[in-house]
């Protein structure tokens, strides 16, 4: 169901030219319909992270597994543009759901290998990632674009039911040992969770623009045919197979935050990379390094902040840390297009995020090597 969920948020990427055709849409609509996705997984982290103190995570799954098998429908019959837009909205709703129950239940799976565990399931939701553009190129090349919606429908139907067959006859772990007081394990653990926001923040805003406008950025500014694009845009993704597994074993051996800074550094040289080189290699190797930086960045974190919570706190103060990163992270292709209607052109806005990522990585790292970001390995806590 991971390569589902996560699918539903970068599927729109691969799929902005098409659209904009189609409904003559400027940059920044197309940028919002990204954003929404986005926003819709960020929109219910917070409401699930207080639904999970009184519901079992198996069933908040399901809810999710049954959003994500109607939502794409709506897109497959949008007639206009804001239609398209609630479908990506809650087609990101739907991942929102799903991640923050399935998290915190790995880490209750495997408490002493959580940054592995994070990692494989990362895998599997990257490869989703790193099959979209193929997958959107070869539905492109036979059918419309209204089609790679109607294929995603019946694929998330019949994984939510394979899910439920598992679920009940399997004893699946619902959260027992979490805290029932939601705002009581914010408030004890918001350090913590504000400083993992801080410290991520720019840097996921900054990728999720780059990685939805990249097709459109490579063909305007690089001079390659859309395939192409897509294809490099794909292999964008697939570096992150490998990339989540390696770092998730990496967290589970090295300190947190000196890690997640050397992590955001490696992405904002390889971003600004992307805007000096040019030819197909040059940039297949820019976009190796790229993936590779970036899906690096999402398991360290995760483990970073489950690794550092307590049993009784987690699933909660995980769900607003959550919430906060993905909200960020939404207003990126916006910021994008909004930038480019504004007469920017898209080498510009990438330096810009380049330079400014670095910017803030030298302030964290000044804030670590004096004062340092909250930390520390998952110690047991009674609710308090």
């Amino acid at each position: 169901m991971v390569l589902l969920v996560n699918l539903a948020r970068v599927v729109f990427a691969p799929l902005l030219e098409p659209v904009r055709a189609d409904f003559g849409a400027s940059a920044t609509g197309v940028g919002l319909l990204a954003t929404l996705a986005w926003l819709g997984s960020a929109s219910p982290r917070l409401p699930t992270g207080y639904l999970l103190t009184r519901v079992p995570r198996h069933r908040v799954i399901l809810a999710a597994g049954t959003t994500l098998s109607l939502s794409p429908l709506l897109a497959a019959i949008a007639t206009s543009l804001p239609v398209l837009w609630a479908s990506a909205f809650l087609m990101g709703l739907s991942s929102g759901m799903y991640f923050i129950a399935a998290k915190p239940l790995l880490s209750d799976l495997f408490p002493s290998r959580i940054g592995t565990a994070v990692g494989v399931h990362g895998t599997a939701s990257q490869l989703a990632a790193a099959g979209a553009p193929l997958f959107v190129t070869a539905v492109l090349f036979v059918s419309e674009w209204r089609t790679v919606f109607v294929l995603m429908s019946g694929a998330a139907a019949a994984a939510t039911i394979a899910f439920f067959l598992i679920a009940r006859n399997n004893t699946v772990p619902d959260g027992e040992r979490e805290s029932r007081n939601f705002l009581g394990a914010v408030r004890k653990q918001w350090k913590l969770v504000v400083g993992a926001i801080v410290l991520a923040g720019f840097a996921d805003l900054a990728w999720n623009g780059v990685f939805n406008f990249y097709v459109s950025y490579l063909v305007s500014e690089k001079t390659v045919s859309e395939g192409t694009a897509r294809t490099l845009l794909a292999v964008v993704f697939a570096a992150g197979v490998p990339a989540f597994t390696l770092a998730g074993r990496l967290a589970d051996r090295l300190p947190y935050v000196p890690l997640v800074l050397a992590i955001i550094t490696a992405f904002a040289a390889s971003l600004l990379g992307l805007t000096v080189v040019s030819g197909t290699l040059q940039l297949a190797a820019v976009s190796v390094a790229l993936g590779l930086a970036i899906h690096s960045l999402f398991p360290a974190m995760d483990t970073y902040v489950l690794d550092s919570l307590p049993d009784a706190h987690r699933a909660s103060a995980y769900a607003v840390f959550s919430a906060g990163i993905i909200f960020l992270s939404a207003l990126g292709s916006v910021v994008v297009g909004a930038l480019l209607d504004a007469g920017l052109a898209y080498t510009t806005i990438f330096q810009g995020f380049g330079v400014a990522t670095l910017g803030f990585a030298a302030v964290f790292a000044g804030i670590q090597f004096t004062i340092g970001f909250p930390t520390g390995r998952r110690t047991s806590e009674s609710d308090t």
